[in-house]
């Protein structure tokens, strides 16, 4: 008898009660894209579609443990790495995956919440920058990161270009800069590629407040992909593109009193089997 595999991706990221960011998002997106979703749990954030009430840390030896059990037993086709906000934290999801063979990740590196709520400690983005950019295929900072990562205002398309070639100094392979906060009529977003490709991104900017857990969606996204065997530049385009219908779909819906989330299943795939060789 045939057997089959799914694509598989493993989310490494923070929890999200109202359902509309981190790992709760990334399952939605990689199952709403016919992959199939596990999940390792760094963070219990207090939240909701207002904003951050609290944080409450995972041990770290939990982290690890979640890996290794993952990774041991239904082994990735692609990572995303999503809330690192400790040194420790950073240091440990690195020291585990590099136990494992190599697998394409995806790290969002979230700072700051859609509310404005800063989410990480100001030592550990060194931490990450040393440790954790250097193992990552591709980064998908917003223009709240950007600024951090680069140590100035991003607050126009011309911030975010000289943002973009400070922060490809730090080490990434390939870099989604994206556009989201932009107040113009148009987003763009930036892509960077290791051997210096660049292409620009651009949609229509929705009047929505409905964009909670953006970004998680979107790096999730692209390990989908990435987990189907398209290649960077591929997987980033069918990424945004998804993201964008996400929004558009999910603009005349209100859930909850603050920022709502994107609609996930606004056009789901069947789970992908593939023939196992």
């Amino acid at each position: 008898m045939t057997k089959y595999k799914y694509p598989s991706v493993l989310t490494i990221a923070g929890f999200d009660g109202s359902g509309g960011a981190g790992i709760q998002a990334d399952i939605k997106t990689i199952s709403a894209l016919g992959c199939y979703a596990t999940s390792v749990l760094t963070a219990l954030p207090v939240q909701n579609t207002m904003g951050v009430r609290n944080i409450f840390p995972i041990p770290v030896q939990a982290v690890s443990e979640q890996i290794e059990s993952i990774l041991d037993d239904i082994f990735p086709d692609a990572i995303k790495i999503g809330m690192v906000h400790t040194p420790e934290l950073v240091e440990t999801i690195v020291k585990t995956l590099a136990k494992y063979k190599k697998v394409p990740i995806v790290f969002d590196p979230v700072m700051v919440a859609t509310s404005g709520h800063r989410l990480i400690e100001e030592e550990t983005i060194q931490t990450i920058i040393k440790k954790l950019f250097p193992i990552s295929d591709i980064i998908t900072p917003n223009m709240d990161e950007a600024s951090i990562l680069a140590n100035m205002e991003v607050k126009t398309l011309d911030d975010m270009k000289i943002a973009g070639e400070n922060i490809k100094k730090l080490g990434c392979k390939h870099i989604l800069l994206k556009g989201g906060h932009q107040t113009t009529k148009k987003i763009t977003s930036l892509f960077y590629s290791y051997n210096d490709d660049f292409r620009t991104f651009e949609s229509l900017k929705l009047n929505t407040k409905n964009t909670h857990g953006s970004g998680c969606t979107l790096s999730s996204a692209i390990a989908s992909f990435i987990a189907q065997g398209k290649s960077m530049d591929k997987a980033v385009a069918f990424a945004q593109n998804y993201v964008s219908k996400a929004i558009y779909h999910g603009s005349d819906v209100q859930t909850g009193k603050g920022n709502g989330p994107l609609n996930h299943f606004f056009n789901p795939q069947k789970l992908i089997k593939n023939e196992l060789v």
